[in-house]
C-alpha cells in the first residue's frame, strides 16, 4: 500500500491531492504555478508535501498529471515549425477550412482568422490517390516523395505531418511516407492522420494531425524534463497523463499524441463531479464549475460525463474525444457596468487576479461579482482561513457607481449584479440540458471551483435542480477526478452506408477488429485483460446530414438484423428528443468505434458514521446576509468542524480554505457520509448516502 498523487496545473495555482491508500486520507496542497516550466511548480509542491507529511517519495506509487502545456502552446502560438505532406492538389486544405459562421449577426466582418499551424510554403503535394473505399487509383510516387521530404528537412522543420486523401480507408501510403521520412536520416517527430484520427472529413483530420505535430516537440521536451526532475529526488512513480476525455495514458503515449491532452484540466473536474455525485447517490448531475473569470458547465448521465468528439480551442475546431464542457464569461471577477442603454451588464470582462475585485485591495476599482457578494454578506470579510482580509469600503465605493447609475440603493444594486450573473450562468446550464432535450429538474447540481458553492444554491433555485452537492474540497476537484480516472482510448473506422444496405455480419467483423485493437493498446499500457472494458458505438445520421449522433451498439445483436433496426429506432428517438422532429429519410452509418478502458483501482473516500443533526459546534460567528430585499441573521460555519449527519438551516454561510458555500433561506444543507453538503428546499427529504435521483 502506498499513495497516489493527482496534480492539476492551472494558470494561477497548481493543485496537488495526495491519497493515502492505507488509511484513505486526503492531503491537499496549492502552490503557485510556474508557467515558464510547469514541472517546477509541481516539484515545489511535491517537496512541500514530503516535508509536511513526512512520507518518502518512494511511497508515492502513482502520479496522475493534468497539464495545460499543449493548450498554452496553441493559444500562445509558440508551437513547432511543421512540415505538411498532403495529396497533390490539396495543399490548401487548411486554408479552405470548413464553412462556418464565426459569430452572431455580423461577427464574420470583424473576425481575425489566424494563420494555419502549417505554412503553405512548408506544405508539399505528393502524387498519389486513394478513393473512399481504400482502392489505390494512383500509386505513391516515391521519388517525388523523397524530394519533398528532403526539401522540408532542409527548410528546418521541427516536425512533419502526413495527411493524405482518404487515408482512413487505406493508410498504406501514409505508412510508406513515414518510412521514407525515417530513411532520410532525420529524427523529427512524425504524425500520421491515419494514426491520430482515422475518420473522414479531410479538413478536421488534417487540422488535428497538424496540431499534434505543432505541440509535439515541446510536449516531448516537457515530459522528458519532468521525468528527469522526478528521478533527481529518487521519485519513480508510475506516471499517467490525463486525456481530454477524462481517461489516462502513459507518458510515452502522451508524447506521441499530445493533441489528446488539450482539455485535460476541465476533464478532471467533470470526472471528479461524476464520482462524488455517484457517491452521494445521484448518477445524473449537472457540473457547475465557477471560477474567477469564467464558468464551466457540464452534463453527467448514468454516472458518466458526456463526451463530445469535436470541441474548439480558440479559433480551431479539434476533432478529438473530450468531456463536453460549455464555458461562459461569468465569474467572481466579472465586471458590472451600466452602458448607454441604461441596462445593467455583468461580464464577460473580468478584473482577473491583478488588480482583481475592488475588495481585494490590490488597486481594482471596478465593481465585480465578488464585491457584490461581500456587500450582501454572502462572503465573510476574511478568506483563506483568515489569511486574506477583504476591504468592505472599497467594495462599497465600486458597487456605488452602479447604484448611482441605476438610481438604486447600494444593496439593491449588488443584488442586481448577482441576479444577472446568475441568469448568465443558468443560460449555460440550459445549453447542456434543455438544448439536448433534457429537463434540469431531473438532475442534481455539483457546485465546485472557487465560486461554485457560493452561487450553487441560486442556480438550483432557477432550475429546480436538487440537491446541490458541495464536495469537501470544491477548489481541487480536478485533481480528485484524476485519481478516479481510468486508462482509456478509442479506435474508429469510417463506414458510410445506409443502414438498410448493411450486412450485420460485416459490421460484427469490423467491431471485432476494432475491439482487438483496443485490447492490444490496453495491454501495451499495462492493463490486465480482467479489468479491460470495451464499449462499441456507431455514429448515425440521416442521409447526407452534416452531423451525427453517437449511439451504443451491441455487436452480438447485429447478425440477425434486429440490432440494426433497434439502432435506427434509437436514432429517431434521439433526433426527436433533441430537435423535436423526425424525418422520412434513410438513416446511414458514418463511423464505427470501439472505446477501450482499463479500470484502475479506485480511491476509497472515508465513510463516516452519521451523528446527530445539531451543527452548533461548527458555528464560529453570526453574520447578517442580504436576501430578497433585506438582511437576515445567519450562522457562519467552519467546514472543518462539520460532521456527517449534521443539518445546516438556511440562511447560512460555510467557510473553508478554498471556497465559501451559501445556503439560502428556506433551504437546508445536510452533511452526508462522505462529508458532501447536500442542499435542498426545506421539507424535502434527501438520502444521506444513496438513492438515485430521478
Amino acid at each position: 500500500m502506498g499513495s497516489r498523487l493527482g496534480v492539476d496545473v492551472g494558470g494561477t495555482f497548481t493543485d496537488l491531492l495526495l491519497f493515502n491508500e492505507q488509511n484513505s486520507e486526503l492531503r491537499l496542497l496549492k502552490t503557485p504555478s510556474t508557467p515558464q516550466d510547469q514541472s517546477i511548480g509541481i516539484m515545489n509542491g511535491i517537496s512541500q508535501l514530503v516535508a509536511e507529511t513526512g512520507i518518502s517519495p518512494s511511497e508515492i506509487n502513482s502520479l496522475l498529471h493534468g497539464t495545460t502545456v499543449s493548450t498554452n502552446i496553441v493559444l500562445e502560438e509558440k508551437g513547432a515549425k511543421v512540415g505538411l505532406l498532403v495529396t497533390k492538389d490539396f495543399e490548401q486544405v487548411l486554408h479552405l477550412a470548413r464553412s462556418q459562421t464565426p459569430g452572431p449577426l455580423a461577427g464574420w466582418m470583424i473576425m481575425e482568422k489566424p494563420d494555419p499551424l502549417a505554412d503553405l510554403e512548408l506544405t508539399r503535394g505528393i502524387t498519389e490517390r486513394v478513393n473512399s473505399h481504400g482502392e489505390v487509383l494512383t500509386p505513391l510516387d516515391e521519388v517525388a516523395a523523397r524530394q519533398a521530404v528532403r526539401e522540408l528537412i532542409d527548410a528546418g522543420v521541427e516536425s512533419i505531418t502526413v495527411s493524405l486523401l482518404h487515408s482512413y480507408a487505406n493508410p498504406d501510403h501514409e505508412r510508406r511516407l513515414r518510412t521514407i521520412i525515417e530513411e532520410a536520416g532525420t529524427d523529427v517527430p512524425i504524425s500520421l492522420s491515419s494514426d491520430i484520427l482515422p475518420e473522414f472529413r479531410e479538413y478536421e483530420r488534417t487540422l488535428v494531425t497538424v496540431m499534434n505535430a505543432y505541440v509535439g516537440p515541446a510536449m516531448r521536451r516537457y515530459l522528458a524534463n519532468f521525468e528527469d526532475k522526478l528521478k533527481t529526488i529518487q521519485f519513480s512513480p508510475h506516471v499517467n497523463i490525463v486525456r481530454s476525455d477524462g481517461g489516462l495514458m502513459s507518458v510515452e503515449r502522451a508524447s506521441q499524441s499530445p493533441v489528446h491532452t488539450m482539455l485535460s484540466g476541465p476533464a478532471g473536474g467533470v470526472s471528479g463531479a461524476a464520482f462524488l455525485a455517484s457517491l452521494a447517490g445521484y448518477n445524473d448531475a449537472l457540473g457547475f464549475d465557477m471560477g474567477g473569470t469564467s464558468t464551466d458547465v457540464s452534463l453527467i448521465q448514468n454516472g458518466e460525463p458526456l463526451i463530445s468528439r469535436q470541441t474548439s480551442l480558440g479559433y480551431y475546431p479539434i476533432k478529438v474525444p473530450s468531456v463536453e464542457v460549455h464555458s461562459v464569461g461569468a465569474g467572481g471577477g466579472s465586471i458590472a457596468h451600466v452602458p448607454m442603454t441604461g441596462a445593467l451588464r455583468v461580464g464577460p470582462e473580468s478584473a482577473g487576479a491583478a488588480p482583481g475585485p475592488a475588495c481585494y485591495g490590490r488597486g481594482g476599482e471596478q465593481p465585480t461579482v465578488t464585491d457584490a457578494n461581500l456587500l450582501l454578506g454572502r462572503l465573510p470579510p476574511r478568506l483563506l482561513d483568515g489569511q486574506m482580509n477583504l476591504d468592505l469600503k472599497a467594495a462599497e465605493d465600486a458597487v456605488g457607481k452602479v447604484a448611482r447609475s441605476l438610481g438604486l440603493d447600494l444593496y439593491q444594486a449588488a443584488q442586481g449584479i448577482l441576479d444577472i450573473v446568475n441568469e448568465n450562468m443558468f443560460g449555460a446550464l440550459r445549453l447542456v440540458s434543455v438544448q439536448k432535450g433534457l429537463d434540469p429538474r431531473d438532475f442534481a447540481l455539483v457546485a465546485f471551483g472557487g465560486a461554485g458553492p457560493l452561487h450553487g444554491n441560486a442556480m438550483a433555485i432557477l432550475g429546480n435542480c436538487y440537491p446541490v452537492i458541495v464536495p469537501p474540497t470544491p477548489g481541487v476537484l480536478s485533481a480528485l477526478g484524476f485519481l478516479y480516472s481510468d486508462v482509456k482510448n478509442e479506435f474508429a473506422q469510417t463506414f458510410v452506408r445506409n443502414i438498410g444496405d448493411v450486412d450485420g455480419n460485416q459490421l460484427s467483423a469490423i467491431y471485432e477488429r476494432l475491439g482487438r485493437d483496443a485490447r492490444g493498446w490496453l495491454r501495451e499500457e499495462g492493463i490486465d485483460e480482467q479489468v479491460q472494458e470495451i464499449k462499441f458505438q456507431a455514429d448515425v445520421r440521416y442521409f447526407r446530414q452534416g452531423y451525427e449522433f453517437a449511439l451504443q451498439v451491441n455487436p452480438e445483436s447485429l447478425g440477425n438484423g434486429g440490432g440494426l433496426a433497434d439502432l435506427e429506432a434509437r436514432f429517431g428517438e434521439a433526433h426527436e428528443r433533441l430537435y423535436g422532429f423526425r424525418l422520412e429519410q434513410p438513416v446511414e452509418l458514418v463511423n464505427l468505434r470501439a472505446v477501450g478502458s482499463g479500470q484502475v483501482e479506485k480511491i476509497s473516500l472515508p465513510d463516516f458514521e452519521l451523528e446527530g443533526p445539531d451543527a452548533s459546534a461548527a458555528v464560529v460567528e453570526q453574520h447578517r446576509v442580504y436576501f430578497d430585499g433585506g438582511f437576515l441573521n445567519a450562522n457562519i460555519y467552519d467546514r472543518k468542524l462539520l460532521r456527517a449527519g449534521q443539518r445546516l438551516v438556511g440562511p447560512a454561510v460555510v467557510t473553508q480554505a478554498d471556497t465559501t458555500t451559501v445556503i439560502h433561506p428556506g433551504h437546508v444543507g445536510v452533511v452526508d457520509r462522505y462529508l458532501n453538503i447536500l442542499i435542498s428546499p426545506e421539507g424535502i427529504s434527501e438520502g444521506l448516502s444513496g438513492g438515485t435521483h430521478a
